[in-house]
């Protein structure tokens, strides 16, 4: 834990009571602050108190004394309109932060050289964040992940000199860390997403802009315009920016060819590492992450010689493209993440011949925009709510059969993909849906599409199985 000193003897309101609120409350007062919080769950104000944090309805606290207001980033803070907490808080002239600020807060204070990677953007920031941190750790260096990945960010062990921070950083974290400042920031991509929250893409845009802004070091992805233009604009400032891309031959900054990782500095362009055999990181999505990955690493210090064995070693995240086993020559892809769409579309366009699960609760559009990749598919098997709607798009094109449940899509699309002659061939599940007709959520509907691969007869797994 990242006991919050820089509040110590301050009166520090608190909103939302969930896993990462809780922390941030223990970690208020562990540095030493008298914490005021609450939720609009009953039942998250009754486990706060009895694991001894000072709740109180806050619509009933006196907000002239409280010297911040630390919100949780799942709250709306602009839209659809604020939370009332938030109404109150800007009434009484207290500001308004999140857990990300106050580590941003203590490292200042306490450790200002700790190396500090914060990685953002609409897709691929996980993954980018996973590998920057198995990267670092993979060199022996001191290495701490968190933020919208895995662990809260208060969380984490304390900064000190050599410690490396990676913090995988929401749109609404940011929102809610005005003075975030990392070594190096970076900004992968930028698509619609949260505007009920955001209210409009140029907003959405902005938030995004401040945590680059706010970088020694700003590591952009240029690959669509709005990105582009971020890049430009900060450069005009005055900001070091190092600029990559996924598909374009840039004059000064990191790019790939095919499988080639290049650098190109002073009209002069060297290979830093290459993609190809690491399964974890097929596409051209994941040439964005590695690049990303690999700028942020050189920038704090990591040897250019250690960059390979990083990127060789990396297993890749549960449920995103990962890869469960071997059968043969079929390969068996979790990609359980890709709750719609536009999330299914990078596996699809990673594998030349697939047998592919999707279905469950569809998402406006269905799988109408992925037609460009109906010719990779040789057969398709459809579950869930999903399945007629689907069935009804694929129409002619594609082979399908109506599964129904996950394990018989597994079971049939091995019966079938065995069969398949093709040097590379996939059973792939990437629903393009939601997962709640039928599980919990995406988590649980990978973990179930992995267990029944690993229990089919000869699987040879791959990294080991998750639990």
């Amino acid at each position: 834990m990242i006991p919050a000193r820089t509040f110590s003897g301050k009166n520090v309101a608190l909103f939302g009571l969930g896993g990462s609120g809780i922390a941030t409350a223990r970690a208020l007062q562990e540095g030493g602050a008298v914490v005021t919080a609450w939720d609009d769950n009953p039942a998250s104000v009754t486990r706060a108190r009895d694991e001894g944090i000072a709740v109180q309805d806050l619509r009933r606290a006196d907000w002239s004394g409280f010297a911040s207001f630390v919100l949780s980033p799942g709250v709306p803070l602009t839209h659809p309109k604020p939370h009332w907490t938030v109404d109150l808080a800007r009434a009484a002239g207290v500001e308004i932060i999140g857990d990300v600020e106050l580590f941003a807060r203590e490292r200042r204070r306490s450790a200002p050289e700790a190396p500090f990677i914060a990685i953002t953007g609409t897709n691929g920031k996980s993954t980018t964040t996973a590998l920057i941190a198995h990267m670092l750790a993979s060199a022996g260096l001191d290495t701490q992940m968190g933020g919208n990945i895995g662990r809260a960010v208060m969380t984490l062990d304390p900064p000190r000199a050599g410690r490396h921070y990676v913090v995988e950083c929401s749109s609404y974290q940011i929102d809610l860390a005005p003075s975030v400042n990392p070594t190096a920031g970076v900004l992968l991509n930028l698509t619609p997403d949260h505007l009920d929250r955001h209210g409009t893409m140029q907003h959405y845009a902005g938030i995004k802009e401040r945590l680059v802004a706010g970088s020694d070091t700003a590591i952009v992805g240029i690959d669509d315009i709005q990105c582009a233009q971020i890049a430009d604009r900060l450069e005009r400032a005055g900001h070091d920016v190092i600029r990559i891309s996924k598909r374009l031959a840039i004059a000064d900054g990191y790019f790939a060819d095919g499988h080639a990782l290049l650098r190109a500095e002073g009209g002069r362009i060297g290979q830093v590492a290459t993609l190809e055999g690491i399964g974890s990181l097929r596409g051209q999505h994941n040439a964005q992450n590695a690049l990303a990955a690999v700028a942020a690493c050189l920038r704090v210090g990591l040897p250019a010689k250690d960059i390979q064995p990083g990127l060789d070693s990396f297993p890749g995240l549960a449920h995103r493209m990962e890869q469960v086993g071997h059968q043969g020559r079929v390969l068996f892809v979790n990609d359980s993440k890709a709750t719609n769409a536009d999330a299914a579309a990078p596996a699809l366009s990673s594998f030349p011949r697939i047998y592919w699960i999707a279905g469950g609760l569809p998402k406006e559009g269905g799988i109408e925009p992925l037609r460009s990749f109906f010719p990779r598919i040789a057969k398709a098997y459809l579950i869930g709510e999903a399945a007629p709607s689907f069935s009804a798009t694929l129409g002619e094109a594609v082979p399908y059969e109506i599964a129904g449940t996950l394990s018989a899509a597994v079971a049939h699309a091995t019966r079938d993909a065995v069969r398949d002659e093709a040097e590379d061939v996939v059973v792939l599940l990437s629903p393009a849906c939601a997962s709640f007709d039928q599980f919990k959520n995406f988590e649980v509907r990978g973990d179930a599409f992995r267990a029944a691969v690993l229990a089919l007869d000869g699987i040879e797994p791959i990294g080991g199985t998750r639990g």
